[in-house]
């Protein structure tokens, strides 16, 4: 009998760690345990326990998938970043707005000060605003090593079109500062300049944070004796190697969700729906289109802080099992007990009503002690509120009027009742509480290529296919199977503005992690 080779799947989220054992898409076994432990130690401890109950030995992993919270929530809470250097390559052009003018000041006081804007970038047709200075970034880079900062983000200037500048002054940076932690904003943001600068320096900002927590899930899957690759979940549904994500932090930023969504798609066989994720503190609600999130085309802001790079386009409603429950039932959140609900909640002899109380009373979610909830009056008008909300939500995410089925997933999907909401059907897909981890598990490799075109040496079919196949290579490269590649996204922006008939073409492909990566 031929070998059975697994994958395991772990979504570390600030309150439950959760685990599932897959055997292609079929889950073995699942668990959740307490993120409250620490990182190392849920990992353990949740991995451990659906190994055991799926009755796999730690050799037959092939790869561990894990999904990821804590740099979202080390930007949102202002705590474990490192102070970064930010050299910003525009002068004279860009010097009435310093970087971070538009941060909130609590985040602008973590990562210092030390901003210097030199001479380099491009103007919007490709011609230079001024040439780059080597000796001014070396005094830079002598000014950064003397205050003891180990990270620097370098920005240019329209520098996805052309990144040779922020090259050259990593070149000079690394002269003066050989080990120091560099983000090159063009392979994180687009064309904006100070959100795509907004993103560098918070991947800078986590380099530290990243190296430690990466090490963290790599003793951990050691412990449990287990011998593969380790990859992370990224926001656009896809993944990268560990090595990857420690020097590219901020590409998982809304990973949870997203693993959620993939999950939902692949449990209940829907490519195209609305999916709604209940946690304990907030409702996380998007849009799937052919079975991946539909991404954010604006700015997205996160923790107060303006970025463009890719994330999903989600809807955050404070609506979850941990929400507190005021007014009768007519007022919901958005505060919560969070990790604390088995302390708090009345079900457990806490003193605090949420919306778990709520379910359980309605017997609708089989926690606690429903008798400590039996006699509220209010669970009628907590359940009509609840509904209001995520009816809300929906209208706001809905692509059209077209209908569209509506999955529930994550641990407080119990909390809405009912076949059908917002006009769409309820599904709620078996393990769909650890759709996460499932969504983790089965996440594809990706590859993207984000290039502006001139069509006046070239036809658009040949640009089209040129972009497509850096798409596919970088994809491949990234361990994905060749046969198994294909092109799930083509955006085409023509760029009036620039000569030469240019275009700016993104491509997305994704493909199955081969055999050879694993």
């Amino acid at each position: 009998m031929p070998r059975r080779w697994l994958r395991l799947g772990i979504d570390v989220g600030g309150t439950n760690t959760d685990a599932v054992l897959m055997d292609g898409d079929q889950v073995l076994s699942w668990h959740k345990v307490a993120t409250s432990v620490g990182i190392a130690d849920a990992i353990v401890a949740a991995a451990g326990t659906v190994l055991k109950q799926g009755g796999a030995a730690p050799d037959q992993i092939a790869a561990v998938m894990l999904g990821t919270t804590q740099f979202t929530n080390a930007v949102i809470e202002r705590q474990r970043l490192n102070p970064v250097g930010v050299l910003r390559l525009a002068a004279p052009a860009t010097t009435a707005v310093a970087p971070m003018s538009d941060w909130p000041a609590d985040l602008a006081a973590v990562i210092g000060d030390s901003h210097h804007l030199l001479h380099g970038g491009l103007e919007f047709d490709g011609r230079q605003i001024s040439a780059v200075d080597e000796a001014e970034i070396a005094i830079a880079a002598r000014d950064i090593a003397a205050k003891g900062i180990s990270a620097v983000a370098i920005t240019s200037v329209f520098s996805p079109l052309d990144a040779a500048m922020e090259h050259q002054a990593e070149s000079v940076l690394r002269q003066t500062l050989p080990d120091v932690a560099v983000t090159l904003s063009h392979r994180i943001g687009r064309i904006g300049l100070l959100e795509r600068e907004n993103a560098a320096i918070l991947n800078a900002a986590l380099s530290e944070l990243a190296i430690r927590v990466i090490e963290a899930f790599g003793s951990a899957i050691n412990e449990l004796g287990i011998q593969a690759p380790i990859y992370l979940s990224q926001n656009d549904g896809t993944l990268m190697t560990a090595s990857q994500a420690a020097r590219y932090p901020v590409l998982t930023f809304a990973s949870g969700p997203t693993n959620s969504m993939r999950g939902a798609a692949v449990l209940s066989g829907y490519s195209d729906a609305l999916v709604v994720d209940i946690g304990g503190t907030t409702s996380d609600i998007g849009l799937l289109l052919d079975g991946f999130p539909r991404e954010a085309a604006m700015t997205v802001n996160v923790g107060g802080v303006r970025t463009n790079f890719r994330m999903p386009d989600l809807l955050a409603v404070g609506l979850g099992g941990g929400s507190l429950v005021r007014e009768d039932g007519r007022r919901i959140g958005p505060d919560s007990v969070g990790f604390e609900l088995t302390k708090r909640a009345l079900i457990f002899g806490g003193d605090s009503l949420t919306m778990s109380d709520i379910a359980a009373a309605a017997g609708q979610m089989p926690l606690g002690n429903r008798d400590r909830v039996a006699e509220l009056d209010c669970v009628q008008q907590a359940l009509a509120t609840a509904r209001t909300m995520v009816e809300a939500a929906l209208d706001q995410v809905r692509p059209s009027a077209a209908t569209l089925p509506v999955i529930l997933v994550g641990g407080g999907a119990p909390l809405l009742d009912g076949f059908a909401i917002g006009g769409g059907e309820i599904v709620r897909p078996d393990h769909g509480q650890v759709a996460n981890a499932i969504g983790a598990s089965i996440a594809m490799v990706g590859g993207e290529c984000d290039r502006v075109f001139s069509l006046d040496g070239i036809s658009r079919d040949e640009a089209v296919a040129a972009a497509k196949s850096e798409a596919v290579s970088q994809a491949r490269e990234a361990g994905a199977d060749a046969g198994s590649i294909s092109i799930v996204e083509i955006d085409e922006i023509p760029l009036s503005y620039l000569p030469g008939n240019a275009t700016r073409l993104r491509v997305k492909a994704v493909g199955n992690l081969s055999a050879a990566g694993i």
